[in-house]
């Protein structure tokens, strides 16, 4: 289970971020690759170069998976998990037109190419993805991704049944099942909530007074389902005050992030594995910075792209 969201500072940065929940132990890093970079994609079809600096958190499971990552155009991808909802491509071995690209390692795909939510848009359009099985979890990964970039624009890419979907997020969040529709048809189940007091009611002459603060919210999901989870980090982005500057954007995104944190313990799946929030990242989109911490270490960290002398 993961949760992300983009909020903005009053300086006009956007910062792009997300949750890492799993069950599965990840041990994550942070990597940087470089442009012109070469690999080849895992169904091993065709080789690749990098267009863009890539900063991204992921494993090295030959070529490395990222689950999230920016470059340096500020161009951001993450991917979050999608179960029951996924169809991904066959793969058709005669035509080798079309680059068959497995679906963990899109993320990485997407950064090395694209320079925009409007790049990735019609990249996707020309590309297979594929189910392929990785060594984390030992399945094809179900998985649906958000992208945004230093331009205000946010998408979701799922790939269903029904085919492949590029939809327009606006309202910057995404979650894990059902379907990115589904989520924003949801959100109208909770139009009533509110930051702000009730005022005093009279039923039959008696006068009802709100025991304290955040009568407003009252209705506000608090559990770590998908849906909930999508619907707090909404309502907490939307009426979360604007943060100033930079210093104060980066502590109020990792407040918002804290209410759809899971403790370790709290969530046990079927295979009696504890699922839990096992890093939390966000990335300023104009400066390219990449800021994280980890379940065991509440120290944020701060990562840029590297600077070189062009001369040497």
């Amino acid at each position: 289970m993961c949760t992300a969201i983009k909020i903005y500072s009053d300086n006009g940065d956007i910062y792009f971020g997300r949750t890492m929940d799993f069950s599965f132990e990840l041990n994550p890093e942070l990597y940087y690759i470089p442009a012109k970079y070469q690999w080849r994609n895992v169904l091993n079809t065709h080789d690749i170069e990098n267009k863009y600096n890539i900063l991204g958190i992921g494993q090295d499971v030959s070529p490395v998976a990222l689950s999230d990552g920016v470059n340096d155009h500020g161009f951001a991808v993450a991917a979050l998990y999608f179960s029951g909802f996924v169809q991904y491509d066959g793969l058709k071995k005669d035509n080798t037109s079309i680059i068959p690209i497995a679906a963990f390692e899109l993320v990485y795909f997407l950064l090395s190419q694209c320079a925009s939510v409007k790049e990735a848009q019609e990249l996707i359009k020309v590309i297979k993805i594929i189910g392929v099985e990785d060594s984390i979890t030992h399945i094809a990964a179900p998985l649906h991704w958000i992208i945004s970039d230093a331009n205000n624009n946010c998408m979701v890419i799922e790939k269903t049944i029904d085919g492949l979907h590029a939809i327009n997020n606006p309202i910057g969040v995404l979650a894990n099942s059902p379907d990115f529709s589904w989520h924003m048809t949801n959100l109208r189940n909770y139009y009533n909530l509110s930051p702000y007091q009730f005022q005093e009611a009279i039923w039959n002459n008696i006068k009802l007074t709100p025991f304290g603060q955040g009568a407003g919210t009252l209705g506000l999901p608090g559990d770590y389902t998908p849906p909930s989870r999508f619907i707090r980090a909404a309502f907490q982005k939307t009426y979360t005050d604007i943060p100033i500057d930079r210093h104060q954007a980066v502590i109020t995104c990792f407040r918002i992030m804290e209410t759809v944190s899971i403790p370790k313990g709290v969530v046990i799946t079927a295979d009696q594995t504890s699922d839990y929030t096992q890093y939390t990242m966000f990335i300023n989109l104009a400066t390219r910075e990449y800021y994280f911490k980890t379940y065991w270490n509440n120290q944020i960290t701060r990562v840029e792209f590297p600077q070189y002398d062009e001369k040497i």
